[in-house]
């Protein structure tokens, strides 16, 4: 008998800084099926090639070529090919501090209404967008002019966005009982708790605080768990930290276990993470990583 090897799923990424802190995009192709999961950021974009079929906070969403892609800080989603073996987006990353920052007032009270758009002047907006800063991250050129450009098509995207498509956030049905449950996962990255310590916190049983926790906030405790220490490390490694030394601070179990979780998180690795913003900031040639 003669077995065939499985095609290798594709995925291949490009991690590009910007010139403001708290803004990063990411241009990916990818065969992969990505579960649950949620970022700390803004994100707009769309998608260059192929279909995507994902569920989001108002249902199963299908986003085609030339249809815009957006989610929420805390919105949680998923994603697989559509009719193809894998497709390609661009996607711009925003921290709610920088989206703040742009748009010259608070954003707190503000969401994104729709995962997938068809806004064919946004659209044109973004990729005007990502053309002038990966223009500026190529040349990383001290000409106040390029800044100023990309700066021009940022606040122009934004306003897009959020003039369009947006509107006050959905209210989350949770309770004391679990913020308190969140607030002791998040309390200390080496001192994980048991399910049964959360239940005890909560008041309920084990699988009510697994049912519930998971409908408020998206995932299971130890999802959310792995990725609020991913977004930890994220913000570590742009502040300087190195790989080795973020893993650790972040509770990983060591470099490895970081680099699968970031993978499967944000799509790219923490060395692309890191060259990207090394780039950002002088200390690196290359402000793109392949894989």
């Amino acid at each position: 008998m003669v077995l065939s090897a499985k095609a290798a799923v594709v995925h291949r990424f490009a991690v590009v800084g910007s010139p403001w802190k708290g803004v990063f995009c990411t241009r990916i192709e990818s065969g992969r099926h990505y579960g649950k999961h949620s970022h700390a950021t803004y994100g707009m974009g769309f998608v260059e090639h192929g279909a995507q079929r994902s569920a989001s906070g108002r249902g199963r969403v299908d986003a085609y070529a030339g249809d815009v892609i957006t989610t929420n800080p805390g919105e949680v989603h998923d994603g697989q090919p559509l009719g193809g073996a894998s497709r390609r987006w661009r996607i711009l990353y925003l921290d709610p501090e920088a989206m703040a920052a742009v748009m010259e007032g608070p954003v707190s009270a503000v969401e994104i209404t729709r995962p997938v758009i068809e806004d064919a002047s946004l659209k044109r907006a973004l990729h005007r967008l990502f053309t002038r800063i990966e223009r500026w991250s190529v040349g990383k050129s001290a000409n106040g002019a390029e800044v100023l450009a990309c700066e021009e098509s940022l606040v122009q995207s934004c306003a897009l966005l959020l003039g369009r498509h947006a509107t006050a956030p959905a209210v989350r049905e949770t309770t004391g009982d679990l913020e308190r449950v969140r607030d002791r996962l998040a309390d200390d990255p080496f001192d994980a708790p048991t399910l049964a310590e959360l239940a005890s916190i909560a008041g309920l049983s084990k699988y009510q605080v697994l049912r519930r926790f998971a409908k408020a906030y998206g995932l299971p405790p130890h999802a959310w768990l792995l990725q609020r220490r991913a977004e930890h490390a994220r913000q570590l490694i742009r502040e300087g930290s190195s790989l080795a030394l973020a893993a650790a601070a972040a509770g990983f179990a060591d470099q490895s276990h970081m680099s699968r979780v970031f993978l499967r998180h944000f799509g790219f690795t923490p060395g692309a993470w890191q060259a990207a913003i090394a780039f950002n900031t002088g200390r690196s040639p290359a402000a793109t990583i392949l894989r």
